[in-house]
Parts: C-alpha cells; sequence; structure tokens
C-alpha cells in the first residue's frame, strides 16, 4: 500500500481531505492508497443526514467549530487536532471485502501495540467494550473509499455539544455517558500521538507519494464542491408523510414523501445507514409513480435492496415505508 503525502504540513480544512480522497481515487492508478490527516474542531455528518437533525448548528457557531457533509454514509462525527482520521483508497469494489480488509488491517495493528482491539458491528473498532474507531465508506467509478475516526484523543465537550443539546446538565451528562461509551487510545498505548501515526504508517505501507502542487489546485479544485450551500444543506423536496424507524443491522432511516392519491410523487431517504449502490437510480426512481401499497411498493423495488443500503431487505424497506 502507498502512503500519500502533501507537501508541506498546514493544517486545512476538513472538506480538503475529503476532496483529496476523491483525487487520489479518480487520478492516481496504484491499487490501495492511504493516508491520515487532522483539523481544527470541526463536525462532519453523512450524505444521507440532514444537518438540522444531527448537528447542534448553534452551538458550533459559538465555539468555531466548522461543519461539514461527506459523501459517505453513516452517522454524525467529530474532529479536532487530537485526534486522527484515516483515508483508505482502493481499486477492491467489493464492498463487504473492502471493508472488511480495511478494519481488520487496522485491528491488526493496534493489536501489535498491544491493543485488545476487534472490529464489531457494521462499521466500528472497540478495546473491550468501548468505541475507539468509526468508519464509513462510499464507491466512484472503479474505486472504494473508507474512511474513519482515531480517537487518541478529542475534546469531550466539544464532541457531544456539537451534537446534543446545549442545556448545562444535558451536556454535562452527555459528557459522562459518552465518555463510558468510548476509549482513548493514549490511554491504552506508550506512545504520543506523532509516534502512533508514524507506527501506523510504517505497518500499513511499503511506499511513499507526494502530491505535486499540481495535485494540490486540482484537489481545491474538487474541494469546491464539498463547500457548496446545495452540498452542505441538501435540496429536500416538499413532503407530506414521514416515516422513521430503526432497522437491526442498517441503522436510522427516515422517508420523506409527497403523496398525491396514494401515489408517491417525491421522496427522499435520509439517515445513518451505509450506501453500497445508487440510492436515486436504484431505490428512489422505482418508488416514484408507484402507489402506496404494500403490493405495488414491493413489486416496484428492486429483489437485491442489499446492493443499495447495506443489510436492507426488500421487506424491511417496504415495511417502513407502510407503517404509521
Amino acid at each position: 500500500m502507498i502512503y500519500v503525502e502533501l507537501p508541506d504540513d498546514r493544517v486545512r480544512r476538513l472538506s480538503f481531505y475529503l476532496a483529496m480522497e476523491e483525487y487520489v481515487a479518480r487520478h492516481m492508478d496504484e491499487r490501495d492508497f492511504f493516508f491520515m490527516w487532522q483539523v481544527e474542531p470541526s463536525v462532519i455528518f453523512g450524505r444521507n443526514q440532514l444537518i438540522e437533525n444531527e448537528v447542534n448548528l448553534e452551538f458550533c457557531r459559538n465555539r468555531g467549530i466548522r461543519t461539514y457533509r461527506r459523501k459517505s454514509g453513516g452517522g454524525c462525527v467529530y474532529a479536532d487536532m487530537k485526534n486522527i482520521m484515516f483515508s483508505y483508497i482502493t481499486s477492491e469494489e467489493n464492498v463487504g471485502f473492502t471493508f472488511n480488509r480495511y478494519i481488520n488491517m487496522v485491528v491488526l495493528v493496534l493489536n501489535r501495540l498491544g491493543v485488545d482491539a476487534r472490529a464489531n458491528g457494521r462499521n466500528d473498532i472497540m478495546i473491550g467494550d468501548r468505541k475507539v474507531s468509526g468508519n464509513a465508506f462510499y464507491k466512484l467509478p472503479g474505486r472504494s473509499v473508507v474512511h474513519g475516526t482515531m480517537l487518541y484523543d478529542t475534546d469531550m465537550e466539544n464532541m457531544v455539544g456539537s451534537i446534543t443539546p446545549t442545556d448545562g446538565k444535558l451536556l454535562s451528562k452527555g459528557v459522562r455517558s459518552v465518555r463510558q461509551r468510548i476509549a482513548l487510545l493514549k490511554d491504552h498505548i506508550g506512545m504520543d500521538m506523532d509516534e502512533f501515526k508514524l507506527f501506523v504508517r510504517d505497518n500499513l505501507c511499503k511506499n511513499r507519494v507526494t502530491l505535486t502542487e499540481s495535485d494540490v489546485s486540482a484537489v481545491e479544485h474538487i474541494e469546491r464542491g464539498y463547500l457548496s450551500d446545495d452540498f452542505i444543506y441538501g435540496n429536500n423536496p416538499r413532503y407530506t408523510v414521514t416515516r422513521r424507524g430503526r432497522i437491526e443491522g442498517v441503522g436510522e432511516m427516515e422517508v420523506r414523501m409527497e403523496l398525491k392519491n396514494d401515489i408517491i410523487k417525491a421522496v427522499n431517504i435520509v439517515g445513518d445507514y451505509f450506501l453500497t449502490g445508487d440510492m436515486d437510480s436504484m431505490l428512489i426512481a422505482p418508488l416514484i409513480g408507484t402507489r402506496l401499497t404494500a403490493e405495488e411498493l414491493t413489486a416496484a423495488l428492486p429483489r437485491n435492496t442489499e446492493d443499495v443500503v447495506m443489510n436492507l431487505s426488500r421487506e424491511e424497506l417496504v415495511k417502513l415505508l407502510m407503517s404509521k
């Protein structure tokens, strides 16, 4: 695997590193790439999430915490200079294989440091019963991108406050609650952050490549898309009906529909689920013009909805659409 470096050490906006993943995926030809990055306090939410549902915008404004949307699914994440973000780009397109390979690589590195780490659930790495890393995935033509957190340390108050109410009692309680559910790597290894990053790089990568100034300019061009209001805030259709629920192995899903005479005219599906295929063409388009009955929904939807949303069966989606 090849480690990708920048020509200088300055800290950039989170959106730059998302664009850098995309640039590497689209323009660099080796099979596997990896790089690490850190950012000033930022919140990053999933492609299919509504910012107003996930982010405490007032808290973020007051604390100078920037907000960004990514192109992968999954939940809302807080990042700062005390933790490390990992990016893995590969030509392997099988979702399950890519995800498992990446997470197992990271777990093995932690094991080599004497950390009792293991993969858990759909996207987490655990130390004991506490989460130390959460990861997300998306596909580009001929490429797969996995990115995730590594909680070496973090500002707990910012982490909790940026995605929860700012009421003092709730914030205090939230910090205590979250701290009981997450592991900080600094408590489990005898390395400072720079030593840990060097260990990860040397254990995962055999070669290095440094982006040129021309490459950086191309990354910055891609970055503009991540900074646009349309991408960050999204364009949600008018809706008359909302269905929401949690599906085991899939995550939280909220379906918003505009109906006319029980015919679906517009639909939007948001949540912290993981996309593995093209939502617009494979799920949204078949639903438009379909009558809201279990029979017609089942006939309209593809049999293998797991190819679009990880672990989502057609039966579960129809059940959600028909729920009250």
